[in-house]
């Protein structure tokens, strides 16, 4: 695997434990609108990331 085909899971993986941190803000400060947009976009990063390192595997 080249550095770029690992820098983006990784940075994705980043994304994905900020986007969670906020929804768990959102969450205690009764924003619920915030939280479940947030844990929507982790899982659709989390689906974009799996689907990345599978391609990557596969090559």
């Amino acid at each position: 695997m080249s550095t770029l085909t690992d820098g983006v899971p990784t940075l994705l993986a980043l994304v994905i434990v900020a986007l969670f941190g906020v929804a768990l803000w959102a969450m205690t400060t009764g924003r619920l609108d915030v939280a479940g947009l947030s844990f929507l976009s982790a899982s659709l990063l989390i689906y974009l990331r799996e689907r990345w390192v599978q391609r990557a595997a596969a090559d």
